[in-house]
């Protein structure tokens, strides 16, 4: 009796190393020593990759279902691609259309869901029921998504960069808690401070009280990749006690984010992978005379709004 062939291997591709940019124009005009760790060239367009390779390669369910405004849907729906798993993902029905088309692009099912009539996090517990051998994957609150997602200071100190700040988005802070995870890890003095947008501010908002603080709706900032209703247990956990703090960030400070690092550093950013650079422009005094990394998360921007965004420098 003759064996049946071998299925080839299936090719996977790991994430690709951050972008590093020095930008000396940017922090001339600023007064702070500024680089940036650009997550725009990651597979996907955004961090959310690093995370969503470490889910598909490490869960043995074939289906992963999760819910995502659109960069992690992305990344979790290319991930399960490369691994030959079925992939569906819950997006608001206002997320931007360049995303929703990029998560189907990459052969996952789209869920979309009026947020006002039902949370994303209530149809994702619905789906849960519909499909019980699938794998609940968050953005955020995940093992899995919290250790891809530390790669990435990993990656800096590597470099052999001296940084006494990394600034980056924090939604339900799973690329925050990664970072602060790694910088425990690596035995670095460096500070991981969290840039949230003030219109969705629930991260500073726990971070005053001492506890979680849910809000009653995801906010209505223009940095949709921020937008979430609370942050997730585990990241808290971490964050509670490693995080240096939550800068807010003003509507106006993120979209002049958005113009100053396509004007200065020749960067396309989305509104939320330009808070780390809003959370300098909110307290600039606060990193004079500092070597600062700004997380530059994604560069998933919607086509219109981008252009109104650097029509208005």
């Amino acid at each position: 009796m003759t064996s049946s062939p071998k299925a080839a291997p299936i090719a996977v591709t790991p994430p690709r190393p951050t972008t590093i940019v020095e930008a000396p124009r940017l922090s001339k005009k600023l007064g702070v020593d500024i680089v940036l760790a650009s997550e725009t060239l990651q597979y996907t367009g955004s961090f959310k990759f690093r995370a969503a390779y470490n889910v598909a390669l490490n869960v043995s369910q074939d289906h992963i279902i999760t819910a995502s405004s659109g960069n992690f849907g992305q990344a979790i729906a290319y991930a399960c691609s490369l691994f030959g798993k079925r992939c569906t993902v819950v997006m608001p029905a206002t997320a931007p259309k360049v995303k929703v088309d990029a998560v189907r692009e990459y052969g996952a099912e789209v869920d979309l869901v009026d947020v006002k009539k039902k949370g994303r996090l209530e149809r994702l517990a619905e789906l849960a029921k519909q499909y019980p051998a699938a794998y609940v994957a968050s953005p955020y609150d995940d093992p899995f998504v919290i250790d891809g997602n530390a790669g990435l200071a990993t990656e800096l100190f590597a470099l052999g960069l001296e940084l006494d700040f990394i600034i980056a988005p924090i939604g339900g802070g799973g690329l925050t808690s990664g970072l602060v995870k790694a910088v425990e890890q690596s035995g670095q003095k460096t500070q991981v401070l969290a840039a949230e947008p003030l219109l969705a501010n629930d991260a500073a908002e726990s971070f005053r009280a001492g506890h979680i603080v849910s809000t009653p709706d995801e906010g209505a900032t223009i940095a949709d990749g921020a937008r979430v209703l609370r942050m997730g247990d585990r990241n808290w956990e971490i964050l509670s006690h490693g995080l240096a703090g939550v800068i807010e960030v003003t509507e106006e400070q993120i979209k002049e984010g958005v113009r100053l690092l396509f004007t200065l550093a020749n960067l396309k950013a989305e509104p939320t992978g330009a808070l780390a650079l809003g959370a300098v422009l909110a307290e600039p005094k606060r990193f004079q005379g500092k070597r600062v990394c700004c997380v530059i998360s994604g560069g998933n921007a919607d086509p219109a709004q981008y252009a109104k965004l650097i029509e208005g420098i």
